[in-house]
């Protein structure tokens, strides 16, 4: 049998007009996509045009007073030194107040003991207002110094105690292990116990929290405690145990840390040196904030120059 001639000619009409009628649209999602980021860009563009013209002029002044150009009456300024390249490298005719170093440790959040109260020096910019604050609570530390002496004086207990005043507040310093503690013990002996009763009531009192700090000197420690850090850190708690149990002192305004040997208040040898480093320090915390208590040594000196003059 034979096709039609006619028949084949039908169909392959058929079929090209079918391909005319529904040509390739893939090519539409490529230029929707287009379109898309063109309009997201045209919209960022319009939104980064739009500003805000109040926001806008805060902005710059607060700039402004931050770079020095302009002062304000409610933003805080400073005014500075312009120090050349020169004079940095050189160093002189530059001191560093040193009332303001955070000499922090990690165990207990106290500061360092180690405060030269006689390289501090009022800074210019303190207000009256602090320097009030510091004289007040300059007094209210040397009141309680002069009545844990009175008490000591009392008990014929002066010899082994010493006083000093710096950034954190009055230190009472137990210097000689000897004289607190036995060899290698954390147990204090019963002269430290009349100390101890002489100091713990003006404590008590003074609405002062209080470190005990335990410093040990170089020698490495022996039996029981097998570093420096036991040793100090026991006689540190043997203290605050003794300010807390027969003191009276209140268990949550007092705490205790161990320095060992790191803390040395003499780098020599000699037996002055090991007796001035094995220490407990209990340390009246000052009730005022850094930049006020950082003013009290300087306060303490000018005092202490006016009493000897």
């Amino acid at each position: 049998m034979s096709a039609n001639p006619r028949g084949r000619g039908r169909g392959r009409s058929k079929k090209s007009h079918d391909e005319a009628e529904h040509p390739d649209e893939r090519w539409m999602a490529s230029y929707m996509d287009m379109i898309t980021v063109l309009m997201c860009m045209f919209l960022v563009l319009f939104a980064m045009s739009t500003v805000d013209q109040q926001k806008y002029i805060a902005l710059k002044n607060s700039l402004a007073t931050g770079f020095g150009e302009v002062k304000s009456q409610k933003v805080d300024t400073a005014s500075g030194t312009v120090v050349t390249k020169d004079e940095v490298e050189d160093g002189s005719g530059y001191s560093v107040d040193k009332s303001h170093a955070d000499h922090s440790t990690a165990s207990s959040g106290t500061k360092d003991t180690n405060v030269d109260p006689a390289s501090t020096v009022v800074p210019t910019t303190a207000t009256k207002a602090d320097l009030a604050a510091a004289q007040q609570e300059l007094d209210d530390l040397t009141a309680i110094e002069a009545a844990i002496k009175g008490n000591l004086a009392k008990a014929g207990q002066t010899a082994n105690v010493q006083f000093t005043v710096d950034a954190r507040g009055l230190t009472v310093r137990l210097v000689g292990s000897e004289t607190y503690f036995t060899t290698n013990s954390a147990d204090l002996s019963d002269q430290a116990k009349r100390i101890m009763d002489a100091i713990a009531p003006v404590l008590r009192t003074s609405s002062h929290d209080v470190s005990v700090e335990g410093h040990a000197d170089q020698r490495n420690s022996t039996a029981p405690y097998a570093t420096n850090w036991e040793l100090s850190a026991a006689r540190a708690t043997g203290v605050l145990r003794d300010l807390v149990e027969r003191g009276g002192m209140p268990a949550d305004h007092v705490q205790s840390v161990g320095f060992g040997s790191s803390r040395p208040l003499a780098k020599g040898g000699t037996d002055a040196d090991l007796t001035l480093n094995r220490r407990v320090d209990i340390v009246v915390l000052s009730n005022q904030d850094q930049d006020v208590s950082a003013l009290m040594p300087a306060l303490a000196k000018a005092q202490d120059g006016a009493r000897q003059g």
